[in-house]
């Protein structure tokens, strides 16, 4: 029975790292859905401030002014392409997250085919010796009192 018992707190703490992986999975990805809410955002701004600007393409526009538009554009578009680095290398982060969920399943489930190979084990065994018992009790009643040999007090049949 000790084995069985280890079995189930092995299986109980397998759950729980289980359960913490996917909970850890679950951040990681909300993480990088903000994350990419957040270059989706940037990359509308972009969009939006281009066009205002496109509308000006006839109007006069002093060479300073469009020094810091295109100042400003260059940060924008190096902001953009740090955040896409940083969804990626989040989008890696849930990939490894996701691959110790697997393991983690599947630690949990060969313990409990474990657990349930010897539940199956111990049934067996159970059923044999009860089988032996019944045989042993079978044969007793085949030699019994009444039958027809008797031996006297002193071991000689009469």
């Amino acid at each position: 029975m000790s084995t069985l018992n280890a079995l189930q707190v092995a299986i109980e703490v397998a759950q729980r790292q289980r359960d913490g992986a996917r909970q850890a999975l679950l951040d990681l990805q909300r993480i990088v859905q903000a994350g990419q809410a957040q270059l989706d955002q940037l990359r509308q701004y972009a969009q939006e401030t281009e066009q205002r600007w496109g509308m000006r393409a006839g109007a006069a526009v002093q060479p300073e002014v469009m020094h810091h538009h295109y100042q400003f554009m260059a940060r924008l578009e190096h902001t953009m392409g740090l955040q896409a680095d940083i969804v990626q290398a989040q989008g890696q982060r849930v990939a490894q997250a996701r691959q110790v969920l697997m393991q983690a399943e599947l630690r949990v489930q060969s313990l409990q085919k474990v657990l349930q190979r010897k539940q199956q084990e111990q049934a067996l065994a159970q059923q044999r010796r009860e089988q032996k018992q019944t045989d042993e009790r079978a044969s007793l009643r085949l030699v019994s009192p009444y039958s027809t040999s008797r031996t006297s007090p002193l071991g000689q049949e009469v």
